[in-house]
């Protein structure tokens, strides 16, 4: 019986957070020093050229179609235990390199580890847990999750003040240092004889079996189409407050109180979950999501693509908030048929999200030149794809917790 090795729920739950903010922290801290950046590289003030370190980033989520596999052949730990690695090369490469296009490429090899680690956390979870339990507990996770956006741009521009950007791209090496340590306090969640074997064969069938499911499909669909304004706002977030509206004193502030918000609607979500299930949480969230969306892009219309920015970024945190709180809905419904393949499918997930939802997200960012307009279209356009697929299909009940997965908590 999988259980963790001493770790409480409580312990066990802040753990697989800190895994995964290491995502979060490799974004979120060196945004303030884009603007540092383009002057180092002589960049123009307007370019867009930097969100490309968060899109390489994003691009190297693709590991997870590899890491998945992994994961599910040599267990959690192997694969875990790879992405810190990767990560912290990634990092250090990323502060040392001469060029921008270097630091792309670091990026990239920074995602594929933060990809390992994503991979190993959510599998992790799935084996302990299942139904609204599992929702519940990944609620949790993103309500400790969410508040590297609140803390990082603050630490990124404390260290600006006294040492160059170098040393912003060199600390989430130090984060996932610490975060290495504490996670040898883990044990294996997947016994040797619920493995899969790593050949043609079993890769086919593991494939097969999560893509031929309707529900994993229609979950991750509706992930991908959200993440892709998610990230278009990540990636161009400090140049629309800086260049665009023209107050890069704001940034950190602004940024910070968005990730407030998004930390009390994961909070927020966890409760909705306890009381009117999974699925029907998800389809109010997404409903309000549209209508906030439809809000802002009315707003941006009438006010010629520039709104009032304190509307603009309030309706924002809302939509990124509600973002972030139904991703744990739809990821907990994609996985909840998924059991021995529960990395495949958390990698094909998090690969079509990341991926697929980044680059279209560049595609938005690409168009943040002087209007605001292609982000509000970008809201609106996932918000009714996204509720649309939610009432796509049998309303469905979460399976209870197998008693394994109740235990191992305890």
């Amino acid at each position: 019986m999988p259980t963790t090795r001493t770790l409480r729920s409580g312990e066990f739950i802040v753990l697989t957070a800190c895994i995964m903010l290491l995502t979060a922290l490799a974004i979120d801290i060196m945004l303030p020093a884009f603007a540092e950046l383009r002057a180092y590289f002589g960049l123009s003030q307007d370019s867009t050229a930097t969100a490309q370190i968060v899109t390489f980033f994003f691009l190297g989520q693709v590991g997870q179609i590899i890491f998945g596999p992994l994961s599910d052949r040599f267990g959690r730990l192997a694969v875990l235990r790879t992405g810190f690695a990767l990560y912290i090369a990634g990092s250090v490469a990323a502060a040392l390199a001469p060029n921008l296009n270097l630091i792309l490429a670091a990026r990239f090899v920074v995602g594929m580890g933060a990809a390992a680690l994503t991979v190993a956390a959510v599998a992790g979870v799935r084996d302990r847990f299942a139904g609204d339990k599992m929702a519940r507990t990944m609620s949790l996770v993103m309500t400790i999750f969410l508040f590297v956006p609140v803390i990082a741009p603050l630490i990124g521009a404390a260290i600006l003040s006294v040492a160059p950007w170098q040393a912003v791209f060199l600390t989430p090496a130090l984060f996932a240092v610490i975060i290495l340590l504490w996670s040898f306090r883990l044990s294996e969640s997947l016994p040797p004889e619920r493995r899969l074997q790593l050949n043609p064969s079993t890769l086919f069938r593991s494939t097969r079996s999560v893509l031929g499911s309707s529900v994993f499909m229609r979950y991750t669909l509706m992930s991908t189409v959200l993440f892709s304004a998610f990230s278009s706002y990540v990636g161009s977030a400090e140049r629309m407050i800086g260049e665009i509206y023209g107050r890069p004193d704001l940034f950190v502030l602004i940024f910070a109180a968005v990730g407030i918000t998004m930390a009390g609607f994961t909070f927020l979500n966890a409760s909705l979950v306890g009381r009117f299930g999974t699925q029907r949480s998800l389809r109010g969230l997404l409903l309000a999501y549209l209508l906030v969306a439809c809000l802002l892009l009315a707003f941006t219309l009438f006010q010629n693509g520039i709104p009032t920015m304190f509307l603009f970024f309030a309706l924002v945190a809302l939509l990124q908030s509600i973002h972030v709180a139904a991703s744990s809905n739809s990821g907990a419904l994609a996985l909840e048929p998924m059991q021995s393949t529960a990395g495949m499918a958390a990698a094909i997930n998090g690969t079509a999200f990341f991926v697929i939802g980044s680059m279209m997200g560049a595609f938005i960012d690409s168009l943040l030149i002087d209007s605001l307009l292609p982000l509000a279209v970008g809201y609106a356009v996932a918000g009714l794809i996204a509720l649309l697929l939610a009432y796509t299909g049998q309303a469905r009940s979460l399976a209870a917790p197998p008693a394994a997965a109740a235990s191992s908590a305890d």
